[in-house]
């Protein structure tokens, strides 16, 4: 493979920093952009072929990395989901007008390809139904209609530039953090496996009957290189399992990685069902990236015992 030089936003944030480092690893030459402060990790740092620390808003730091020559910039720079419900000028700051500034500086600049991380959540509320990339977006909150905002800006740069954008949604990744820092312990699986191990008991905040696709962030990252160095012209791209699951089902699988690993039975605890109408059984469908060569190697189970290693090493 040529080596190519790529440029990450958000380097410093949950998915961003395995990103960076699976791609350094794959041979790329990362440009790691980070928010605030250079990472404290001097192995991750030390395979990135520069770190930036600067703030994403700033349009003369983005005119200055435009003419380093970027062949793919991806974009990771987002507010979470709870943030997003901040005041409409503070959250369209981070999560659209950035998207804007990126395209309009780098499409001058002669960058090749550019890679926006969108969300599952564009889609809003979904039924007994296979969703492909062809379904009609139907946003239900802020977190979702900012990334269809930035969803549309990538189509006109698209149409209208020579930079070739690819529109990545995720559906609900998970596993161990890079940095100690890392904002991920909200996440559904990994709050279930941190509270497993430290409270030894599961407590989920629902009846257990919502579901999710989940994928672990390795595959993310897997996937996200096949979406770079394929030939295939699609623009959007669902990133996921392809496998819907309960969060009832994903308690009782780290119940029993739990038993397995420590030989103890944890009790979980659920709200009380209030409603008795079955839950809509969807599938986030991934045949389309499947077609471009990505397969998850992630089982579950697999991720689990990864958090538990993770949560064992640091003593949490």
């Amino acid at each position: 493979m040529v080596m190519k030089k790529a440029l990450i936003t958000g380097s410093s944030g949950y998915i961003g920093s395995r990103l960076c480092l699976h791609l350094a690893n794959q041979g790329y030459i990362v440009t790691a952009l980070c928010h605030s402060k250079m990472p404290e990790d001097k192995n991750w740092v030390s395979k990135m072929f520069k770190v930036v620390v600067g703030d994403v808003r700033d349009e003369k730091l983005l005119c200055e990395l435009a003419a380093d020559k970027y062949d793919i910039l991806v974009h990771l720079v987002s507010l979470d989901h709870h943030q997003s419900n901040g005041s409409p000028a503070n959250v369209s700051a981070v999560n659209i007008t950035p998207v804007w500034s990126l395209l309009d500086v780098f499409s001058k600049g002669g960058l090749k390809k550019f890679l926006y991380f969108s969300t599952a959540q564009v889609y809003g509320t979904l039924q007994s139904e296979v969703v492909t990339e062809l379904r009609k977006t139907n946003t239900q909150n802020a977190y979702g209609l900012t990334h269809n905002i930035g969803e549309v800006l990538c189509e006109h740069y698209n149409r209208t530039t020579n930079i070739d954008c690819r529109i990545v949604r995720l559906s609900n990744s998970y596993g161990a953090p890079i940095f100690e820092e890392n904002n991920c312990w909200w996440l559904v699986i990994n709050d279930l496996c941190r509270m497993a191990y430290t409270k030894k008991e599961i407590v989920l905040q629902s009846d257990g009957t919502p579901l999710r696709d989940f994928i672990h962030g390795w595959d993310v990252c897997r996937g996200i290189q096949n979406i770079i160095e394929t030939s295939e012209v699609h623009m959007t791209y669902n990133l996921s399992s392809g496998n819907t699951i309960s969060i009832m089902e994903i308690a009782k699988k780290i119940r029993d990685v739990f038993k397995y690993r420590y030989n103890i039975e944890l009790p979980i605890t659920a709200a009380e069902c209030k409603n008795n109408m079955q839950t809509p059984k969807y599938i986030i469908d991934n045949s389309l990236i499947c077609s471009i060569g990505f397969e998850p190697k992630w089982s579950l189970e697999k991720g689990i015992n990864d958090l538990f290693n993770f949560l064992e090493q640091n003593n949490e």
